[in-house]
Formats: structure tokens, sequence, C-alpha cells
């Protein structure tokens, strides 16, 4: 998405980035793209791991919330096929983890595959989700 600023007579022109939040349960992915969307990001969602891989193929965002727990298709193996893909924006995307799992096992698997970061859904409020995807994106207030 193209936005268009005036600072001091001059026009910028400015890419928004793309986020998509994969994320099974409703509540949390609308509040989540309602927080990030308000902001300067372009808001992609997804409700499983089956429709989260078709939006990122499709879409190629520049950073991905990922939920691990869903149906169709769990975070760990959407990420895993993204990561083994044909091409190289699968293996670079930048994903971030949001779950309810303190599982090592999952979240080691995670780790193997290149994840950025992961957040525990019970530590954690749409601020500080904003504030790590600003960090991960290098966008500043």
């Amino acid at each position: 998405m193209i936005e268009l600023k005036v600072i001091n007579s001059l026009i910028l022109i400015t890419m928004k980035k793309k986020v998509l939040i994969v994320e099974d349960e409703v509540a949390l992915l609308k509040a989540l793209a309602s927080g990030l969307g308000e902001k300067e990001f372009n808001v992609l969602t997804a409700k499983d791991g089956e429709e989260g891989l078709e939006v990122a193929l499709k879409e190629k965002p520049d950073l991905i919330l990922l939920d691990l727990l869903m149906p169709r298709m769990d975070g760990i193996t959407m990420l895993k096929r993204l990561r083994d893909g044909d091409g190289e924006w699968g293996k670079k995307i930048k994903v971030i983890i949001l779950t309810n799992l303190e599982d090592q096992d999952k979240l080691a698997a995670a780790v193997e595959n290149r994840v950025y970061d992961y957040m525990i859904k019970s530590n954690w409020n749409i601020a500080d989700v904003l504030k790590k995807v600003r960090v991960e994106l290098k966008y500043t207030e």
C-alpha cells in the first residue's frame, strides 16, 4: 500500500510494510489486525496454517505473526513449508511465533526453522506486539 505524506512542502511516497497474522482465535486475530492496521502496517490475515501459507506465498509479506496450534495445518508445518520452498523469499521471511505453548520441543522446532522471536500469549499485549513488529521491520515512531 502506498502512502503519501507532505512534510515541509515535500511529498514523500512510502510503501507500508505488509504483516501477515496467522491465528485461529478470531477475537485475537481481529485485535491484532486492528492494533497493527491502525498504525503504519498493511495487515493481511489468515485463520489457519493452510490459508496462511497460501496468503504468504501470494502476497509475500515483510513479516509473519504465526500461531502454532491451529486447525488444518499447524504453525510449525506452515513454517517448514515456507522455509523448504523453492523461493529465496520463504527462506528469509521474518516470522514471530505467538503461542500459548511453553512446550520446549515445539519451540525448539520453531527455532530450527529460523524464527526471529516467539512470544507467549499470556505475557504480552497488543502494544508489545506492535513494538516487536516495529523493531523487526526497523520502524521508528
